[in-house]
């Protein structure tokens, strides 16, 4: 069995100029790639005797709104046979199209799915590309941070017309009028309703 230093230097040798950047961490590696080398770096670990990270964990996304590669696509890998983790990762800007991973690692499916549905992020080649977790006709991707906190829609299941129905958002709580003054002062309605007492008497 190979140890992390070790397949560090393995991937950084074979891949060479196809890697940025790595680092070992929490007893797992992290490789930094551009998008560009994602297929060839991801047969790598998946076919080489010395890596076989045949399993693909998860994929999923950071945002930063306000960088110009406003996406991190992060991809965790296992090796059952060595027992080791590998965290790839590179950044693309917002509208970008990634390569699938369908090909390669056939779970990528609903993973794909899934980070196009909350973030927006579209793969080219992928088999089924459509919203997995919101509704067909869901404007927008839930997990962007310049996702609005409330809609201007909600959707729920009408028994009278027997299927889904939009309607504009109602906010059921009546009186919605908080007042944040700190009550050892005093709030300033009790305030105005002792003035107006005082002046009458």
């Amino acid at each position: 069995m190979i140890d992390l230093v070790d397949l560090e230097k393995k991937i950084n040798s074979e891949l060479g100029t196809k890697i940025k950047k790595t680092e070992i961490k929490h007893k797992q590696i992290y490789v930094e790639i551009e998008k560009e080398n994602l297929i060839d770096v991801t047969l790598f670990i998946k076919t080489n005797k010395n890596t076989k990270f045949r399993q693909l964990i998860d994929i999923t996304v950071v945002d930063y709104p306000e960088k110009s590669q406003r996406f991190k696509i992060v991809y965790l890998f296992l090796s059952h046979e060595f027992n080791q983790r590998l965290i790839l990762s590179y950044y693309i800007n917002e509208n970008e199209v990634i390569s699938s991973l369908t090909s390669i690692y056939p779970a990528a499916n609903w993973m794909e799915r899934e980070v196009f549905d909350m973030y927006g992020v579209s793969f080219k080649d992928h088999p089924d590309l459509r919203r997995i977790l919101t509704d067909y006709n869901f404007e927008g991707h839930p997990l962007r941070k310049d996702f609005p906190l409330t809609g201007h829609t909600e959707v729920r299941y009408s028994e009278d017309k027997k299927k889904v129905v939009y309607e504009p958002v109602k906010l059921e709580q009546n009186y919605r009028n908080f007042d944040y003054e700190s009550p050892w002062e005093g709030t300033q309605y009790i305030k105005d309703q002792s003035e107006n007492n005082d002046k009458k008497n």
